[in-house]
């Protein structure tokens, strides 16, 4: 691709739409802005075996999800994020919804919980000491609560993976089945060539005590989930797909190309059963009848309810995590939606006693003159949108919907104009626009610069390289960047912007690369011995290379905040719930970390169950 091929750019437009970031509590330093993957809307409803009848559970209603109910439906509990949002906590009702109150609203993700039979335990999942998913349970009288897994025998190799999800009591409430990835290994998706992880799961079960832990099934390179008792209490049944397959089970453009099974395993004897054939994803089983198990199909065109008995389902989009009463007369599940969009500057639950949290869309980045610039990849555009922190003077600098870039992938998130960066004046902005991600092997990124106002398009690469994700210099003379070359050329280059001179920097799996608020050093992203994503830095001059993270779990994403740390997506303390029942999402459980720029004082920014990423600090003095 030559320069002067690159498609024309309509002059920039002011939108009308206005959005201000709200003033921080007064006694708080300012904002931390952040982007979340997650559903927007999600809501209880039940409804009869054939979806007839359906109405809202709650009496509120709120986002809510992963209801369950007492044996006699007395009583619901379930998870809410109506104490803010990415804050999962557990909440009880009386069965007609009514009565609704907190039973664990603490700051760690509590969220999956189960009524014992006699009504009086609850067994869930937390990440409450450690920032671990482990299952614990609590005393619903009393409150008290006791750790089942992570904790002396029941304890994997604290460098791999090991969660515990989707706990299940037996009939006679003497054991706890549920998930697990304890002692399997980090890996990314295409046979470990992608950052994102898989997942493999196996059924294990333990008494309400701790005790008795005991795998139920196992299948290497297999992931077995959601499990749930029969009841005769005899069998377990669970879902189950190959661990590649957990990659393509909540990326869209895999839907109906991702198939599972429903399967039973004989608790004493492990004597399986296949339960369902064919395709579709099937996931989240229960039985409904000593002989008939219902489970849902998740996405495409039957997604909704379905039976093993071949008793006629119901379709129902965005229907998840079902549970049928005791009586096999009804339904109760959550519906989720993606749409409508968060809204920028949505407050967020906050994890950090200095800064309020805030939605907002992908690479935020403010200019040395207190100017915001991101992507609008939410609305499907892709395009380059700046504003003041306060909503103000807000453009689209490029309008990525005039580029020429094929339109099915902008929507999907995976083609646009990604990262802007601004120079030290204020006066330009640089950015990638091509596609992105995987399609990277065969498809055009180059990188482009614009002045603040939109005009003055300059492409800087010739496209024989696939490049993006720009940071300029501290005195706005140079520009780094990634590089993906068809034969294989990868790395970081700098391009001097009067000359147009390029030099190598690295030469590794590097990317994402950004200069330093005094300029000193480089963070970017490395894969380090072709398995391990690490969060790095080096001089502009090519020395004194750093690897600052070590977990074998993927770390990235790294940006720096104003007074020199640097904040990144980290994956060390694992899943927190079982990757096939995400939606959307890439790498679905990646937390946000601060660490010093030498990486010592490494902490968690924040504890939820969803994917949150690319944060940006602003002092309350610009707001």
């Amino acid at each position: 691709m030559k320069r002067r091929d690159f498609l024309a750019v309509v002059p920039a437009s002011v939108l009308l739409s206005q959005v201000g970031i709200a003033k921080p509590v007064p006694t708080k330093k300012g904002v931390m802005m952040m982007n979340r993957i997650a559903p927007s809307v999600s809501e209880l409803y039940v409804a009869g075996l054939d979806g007839t009848g359906e109405r809202k559970v709650l009496a509120e209603s709120a986002y809510d999800y992963n209801v369950r109910l007492s044996r006699d439906g007395a009583r619901m509990v379930f998870t809410s994020e109506r104490l803010g949002d990415g804050n999962s906590s557990l909440f009880v009702a009386k069965g007609d919804g009514t009565g609704i109150r907190t039973v664990a609203g603490g700051s760690s993700v509590d969220d999956a919980a189960a009524i014992s039979p006699d009504g009086k335990t609850l067994a869930f999942v937390s990440t409450r000491n450690g920032y671990k998913a482990n299952v614990w349970v609590m005393d619903i009288a009393s409150g008290k609560i006791r750790q089942l897994t992570g904790i002396g025998e029941v304890k994997g190799d604290p460098d791999s993976p090991d969660c515990y999800f989707r706990p299940a009591w037996s009939p006679d409430g003497k054991w706890i089945a549920f998930s697990s990835d304890t002692n399997t290994s980090w890996r990314g998706h295409d046979e470990n060539r992608g950052w994102e992880h898989t997942q493999e799961l196996s059924i294990y079960k333990i008494r309400p005590d701790g005790t008795g832990f005991a795998k139920v099934s196992s299948r290497k390179n297999w992931c077995q989930g959601s499990p749930s008792w029969s009841p005769d209490g005899k069998r377990i049944v669970f879902y189950e797909l190959t661990t590649e397959a957990t990659w393509g089970a909540r990326r869209p453009e895999w839907i109906g190309r991702v198939d599972s099974q429903i399967v039973s395993v004989e608790v004493e004897t492990g004597a399986r059963i296949e339960h369902t054939r064919g395709g579709n994803l099937k996931v989240s089983p229960q039985y409904v009848t000593q002989d008939e198990i219902g489970y849902v199909i998740k996405g495409g065109p039957d997604e909704g309810i379905a039976y093993t008995s071949g008793r006629p389902g119901f379709k129902r989009k965005g229907l998840r995590s079902p549970q049928w009463t005791a009586d096999g007369q009804s339904v109760i599940y959550e519906v989720q939606e993606f749409r409508p969009v968060r809204p920028l500057d949505k407050p967020l639950y906050s994890w950090d006693a200095d800064y309020d949290y805030r939605f907002m869309d992908v690479f935020p980045i403010l200019s040395n003159q207190g100017m915001l610039a991101f992507t609008e990849k939410q609305t499907g555009t892709s395009s380059i949108v700046t504003c003041k922190p306060d909503g103000s003077q807000r453009r689209v600098v490029f309008d990525n919907t005039k580029s020429g870039l094929n339109p099915q992938m902008v929507q999907k998130g995976l083609a646009g104009a990604f990262q802007p960066c601004w120079s030290p004046d204020g006066e330009w902005l640089a950015f990638g626009v091509g596609t992105w991600f995987a399609e990277r092997s065969y498809a055009k990124a180059v990188v482009v610069r614009v002045r603040k106002d939109g005009s003055d398009l300059e492409v800087l690469t010739d496209g024989t390289l696939h490049s993006g994700f720009p940071s300029f210099s501290h005195d706005g003379k140079e520009l780094v960047f990634r590089v993906w070359g068809q034969s294989e050329e990868r790395g970081l280059r700098v391009m001097n912007l009067e000359t147009k001179q390029v030099r190598v920097l690295t030469d590794k799996l590097d990317n994402l690369p950004g200069w330093s608020p005094d300029g000193q050093r480089l963070v970017f992203t490395r894969k380090v011995d072709d398995k391990d994503y690490q969060v790095c830095t080096i001089k502009p001059d090519g020395s004194d290379y750093r690897e600052l993270t070590t977990s074998k779990a993927s770390d990235g994403h790294a940006v720096w905040s104003p007074d020199g740390r640097i904040m990144w997506s980290g994956s060390e303390h694992g899943f927190r719930d079982e990757a096939a029942l995400y939606d959307n999402t890439f790498q679905q459980y990646g937390q946000i970390y601060v660490m010093d720029a030498d990486g010592a004082n490494k902490r968690l920014l924040t504890d939820s169950k969803w994917e949150d990423s690319m944060p940006l600090y602003i002092d309350k003095s610009l707001i």
